[in-house]
């Protein structure tokens, strides 16, 4: 039975922890997502980055409900806490538990380990200009050396990162998460903690609980959603919502274009542009950008409608 210092660290500080590595974890392969091409070194960068700190935080946890019980000094535990070196990390847990690690989950291991120990601090020495970018040089050829395959990552023909790709990269990743928030899990479990649980519809349920390590379901909800806002018959209320404001004059680009900027909406300022230029050409109404906040916000256009103070 853990006394109550110990079990409000364990239960609540690491539970903290754990939404913070499912967090960084969760950003990692959002990068990946918006990524097109592996040209640009600082997405490799915040690709690489946001994977090693989540794995590293997330073993921290492991190591903690593994090896805790049994320690002679707090202070000393928790000077080995202060690592950054991934392989250390799991073989301490390796030694209490399980952990299955092929080839290739090794060799992407190396290169967070690699990365976040001395590749991450590459460009601030003089020396890097001698030599091509490490992140992005050793992500491309592990992904080339794993699926047989020759992508390019030099300007002007990059070739452009594919679903099989992602698929990869997030299956890699997820052999990590499964094992290790499983390793969490029980000890939790065996200590009468809840480290394990984490909040619904966070970064980490994504990770942890829906074990999702792409964003297919997102992409696929927004298409059907937009195919229901496109051909199915509305409320009055929102109808006269959508009359009560006029469109603006879109015309440089195609239309599914226009559809992919609201999917990519943080990695394309084409659109913006084109918006930005029109408001200055066309001067809308001050009001205008309070009157679309409404759309798309959790507001019930149906139920505000019948409010006297809700103008259409």
């Amino acid at each position: 039975m853990l006394d109550e210092k110990n079990f409000f660290w364990k239960n609540w500080r690491l539970g903290t922890e754990l939404q913070v590595s499912g967090s960084f974890i969760y950003n990692g392969l959002l990068t990946l997502d918006k990524m097109e091409s592996f040209y640009y070194p600082e997405e490799c960068f915040e690709l690489l980055y946001n994977l090693s700190v989540g794995l590293e935080r997330l073993m921290k946890i492991a190591v903690v409900l593994l090896e805790h019980d049994t320690i002679n000094s707090q202070e000393e535990f928790e000077k080995t806490l202060i690592t950054h070196n991934h392989f250390d990390l799991l073989n301490r847990i390796k030694k209490k538990k399980e952990f299955v690690m092929g080839k290739t989950h090794n060799k992407f291991l190396t290169i967070l380990d690699r990365f976040y120990k001395s590749a991450r601090y590459e460009r601030f020495n003089i020396q890097s200009v001698y030599k091509a970018p490490q992140d992005k040089t050793q992500l491309v050829n592990f992904v080339n050396e794993e699926l047989n395959i020759e992508i390019c990552a030099d300007f002007g023909k990059a070739d452009y990162i594919t679903k099989q790709i992602r698929k990869f990269i997030g299956k890699v990743v997820g052999h990590f998460t499964k094992q290790l928030y499983e390793i969490v899990r029980e000890e939790a479990f065996r200590l009468g903690t809840f480290t394990y649980e984490v909040t619904y519809n966070s970064k980490a349920f994504k990770i942890y609980l829906a074990e999702e390590f792409d964003f297919d379901k997102e992409k696929l909800a927004q298409r059907e959603v937009m195919i229901y806002l496109l051909k199915a018959s509305h409320s009055k209320e929102f109808q006269n919502y959508l009359e009560g404001v006029e469109h603006l004059n879109f015309e440089q680009n195609h239309t599914n274009k226009y559809i992919e900027s609201i999917f990519n909406f943080n990695i394309d300022r084409q659109i913006i542009n084109e918006i930005e230029y029109l408001y200055e050409e066309d001067k809308p109404n001050y009001k205008r950008v309070d009157y679309l906040e409404i759309l798309g916000s959790d507001t019930d256009i149906e139920y505000c409608s019948k409010d006297e103070d809700f103008e259409f």
